[in-house]
C-alpha cells in the first residue's frame, strides 16, 4: 500500500481517466460533425440529438458535464453581438445647440422633450414611433405611429400634445 491507496485501486484509478479521456474524444470528434452541418446548434439540442449515440456507445453526460467538455474545447457556440443602430452625430447638417441644459422645470407643460425610435416588426420592417413627453412628470402628452420617419408625423404627435394641453384647461 503506497500513499493510502492499494495497487488495484491505482491501476483503476488511471483505467478510469483513460476510459474518460477516450469517451471525451468520441463525443468531441461527433460534436464536431454536428458543428459542420449544424454550426450555430447549442449544447442543450446537441445533447438531445446525441441521445442515441451516446447510448449506443454506452456513454454517460449530462448537461452540465458536457459543456463543461465542450467549453474546456472551445466548442461552446459564441453568443452574437447584437448589433446596436443608434443616431449619427458626425454628420455635415447642422446640429442645434441645447438652449434647455440648465433649466429643470419645477412644474408640468413647462418644458416638453421629443425623441423618435424604432419598432422591428415581424416581416422585418420597421414602425417609427414620435413621443412628446412632459420633461417634469414623464408622462407622454403626444404620440404618433408610422411606417416612415417622415417630419410630419411627428407634427401628429406635437398637435396630439397641443390638444390635450387645450382639454386641461378647459
Amino acid at each position: 500500500m503506497l500513499l493510502g491507496y492499494s495497487r488495484q485501486s491505482y491501476y483503476q484509478g488511471i483505467k478510469y481517466i483513460q476510459q474518460k479521456a477516450f469517451e471525451s474524444d468520441i463525443i468531441i470528434e461527433k460534436v464536431l460533425r454536428y458543428s459542420k452541418h449544424q454550426k450555430r446548434l447549442g449544447t442543450r439540442k446537441l445533447l438531445e440529438e446525441m441521445q442515441y449515440f451516446l447510448f449506443e456507445h454506452q456513454i454517460k453526460i449530462g448537461r452540465d458535464a458536457l459543456f463543461n467538455m465542450l467549453s474546456a474545447n472551445h466548442l461552446l457556440v459564441r453568443k452574437r453581438k447584437r448589433r446596436i443602430q443608434t443616431t449619427n452625430s458626425y454628420h455635415w447638417l447642422r446640429k442645434y445647440p441645447n438652449l434647455i441644459r440648465e433649466f429643470v422645470p419645477t412644474a408640468p407643460n413647462q418644458l416638453w422633450v421629443s425623441d423618435i425610435t424604432y419598432w422591428k416588426i415581424n416581416t422585418g420592417e420597421h414602425l417609427y414611433i414620435s413621443f412628446i413627453t412632459d420633461a417634469y412628470s414623464h408622462k407622454i402628452v403626444g404620440y404618433q405611429v408610422a411606417e416612415t420617419m417622415e417630419a410630419i408625423e411627428s407634427i401628429h404627435a406635437l398637435q396630439m400634445a397641443l390638444s390635450a394641453l387645450g382639454a386641461e384647461s378647459l
